[in-house]
């Protein structure tokens, strides 16, 4: 088995892996050693199944993964024995922009440039659009996420944490309306967000796209691009434990 190795940092362990397996750019799977961002930057740099392994730092909640550096060993053993199975996590979210297909794991994201932005939300449907509000939206912007991003940027916004990979979410941020509760639809449909009024900041995953003015408008879908993690069926972490994890590294010892 060839394997890729995506890392925040050179850890020791790292060695282990270099003398049990062949290292190429292009391996079978890619293993990500961190946090969050690293997990992230792998899913968005290769498109085989990753095997997400927290490095175990203060402040690295590593929320995907159910392994850390203190498995190695574990690790090294069923893969060589080939003792996993690979499950697919989510597909990508695509945005569609100015007639470029742009790719995103976490979340697309509009925001307002010096004062709010002001947009109003479509549904696509067989080359037609409908509105999903009679009003315009207005105020700091709007993100779109499904799988992965609801535990980043959304979660910290006030979204919901989305457990299937069968819708995506439209979360609001600050924003004046009669209704400004995040919004869940089928991951089969197209949004459009079209401005009405101001500017604002389109980015994928921090990565700016381009800058929107009045009249301009986006597209956000799911990607055909599938994300496939490995897992391993006796180290599993639940929901409750993850959550858990990731409070405690958050309390001040």
């Amino acid at each position: 088995m060839k394997i890729t190795i995506m890392s925040s940092r050179e850890y020791p362990e790292i060695k282990k892996l270099r003398e049990s397996f062949q290292v190429s750019a292009k391996g079978d799977i890619c293993i990500a050693i961190g946090g969050d961002g690293t997990f992230v930057n792998a899913a968005r740099n290769f498109d085989g199944p990753i095997l997400p392994i927290r490095s175990g730092e203060r402040g690295s909640i590593g929320y995907y993964s159910d392994l850390c550096l203190d498995d190695i060993d574990f690790v090294i053993d069923r893969l060589k024995r080939r003792k996993f199975r690979i499950e697919k996590l989510e597909n990508k979210i695509e945005v569609l922009y100015k007639g470029k297909a742009h790719t995103a794991v976490n979340e697309a994201l509009l925001h307002n440039i010096d004062v709010e932005v002001s947009f109003k939300i479509y549904e696509l449907e067989k080359g037609k659009r409908y509105e999903v509000y009679p009003y315009v939206m207005s105020g700091d912007g709007a993100l779109v996420t499904g799988v992965i991003g609801s535990t980043a940027y959304n979660k910290s916004a006030g979204g919901p944490i989305i457990l299937s990979p069968h819708v995506v979410c439209l979360t609001f941020l600050n924003v004046d309306g009669p209704y400004k509760n995040p919004i869940v639809i089928d991951a089969t449909k197209e949004l459009e967000i079209e401005i009405s009024k101001y500017s604002g900041i389109l980015r994928c995953d921090g990565t700016e796209i381009g800058r929107l003015k009045k009249g301009d408008s986006f597209r956000v879908r799911l990607s055909k691009k599938e994300l496939n993690i490995v897992r391993f069926k006796d180290r599993y972490e639940k929901l409750a434990d993850k959550l858990e994890r990731v409070i405690v590294s958050r309390m001040v010892k």
